[in-house]
């Protein structure tokens, strides 16, 4: 059963602007230990790439925040939700503190959470979709 949606869109240049003016500080309040080491590695991609990444980021954490339902209040932070990438490379969501509290308080006994998490960019926009679901656990 799904629990939560949320989406977001936002202007690739809006946070390229706030790397630029605020630098680390920027990054360090939003964006969690993985999420910022990922575009560091890969420091030979050009700025637009860069922007675009986090842009990307910060469009699943705000979509993530609607799907469950409070937004960043109730205990939820920025860095409780972290994009994060499978083995293969898939981007997916990694939550902690309050955003995985009221993940679970969401989620109905008898059944495990599942998030769905879709990126994309266009510039000079990137969203995010963020579907809560709820699955039943075999064998209850």
């Amino acid at each position: 059963m799904i629990l939560g949606l949320g989406n977001d869109l936002v202007r690739i240049d809006r946070i390229a602007r706030s790397l630029e003016q605020f630098g680390e500080r920027f990054a360090r309040r939003i964006f969690g230990p993985q999420e910022r080491a990922e575009p560091a590695a890969a420091a030979h991609r050009p700025p637009g790439l860069r922007a675009s990444y986090f842009a990307k980021r910060y469009a699943a954490k705000e979509a993530c925040a609607k799907a469950l339902g409070t937004g960043f209040s109730a205990g939820v932070f920025w860095r409780d939700i972290q994009v994060v990438r499978e083995p293969g490379g898939r981007p997916v969501l990694a939550l902690s503190g309050g955003a995985l509290a009221r993940l679970l308080a969401l989620t109905p006994p008898g059944h495990a959470p599942r998030l769905h998490l879709s990126l994309t960019d266009e510039p000079p926009f990137a969203a995010a979709v963020v579907i809560v679901e709820a699955i039943p656990i075999q064998g209850l």
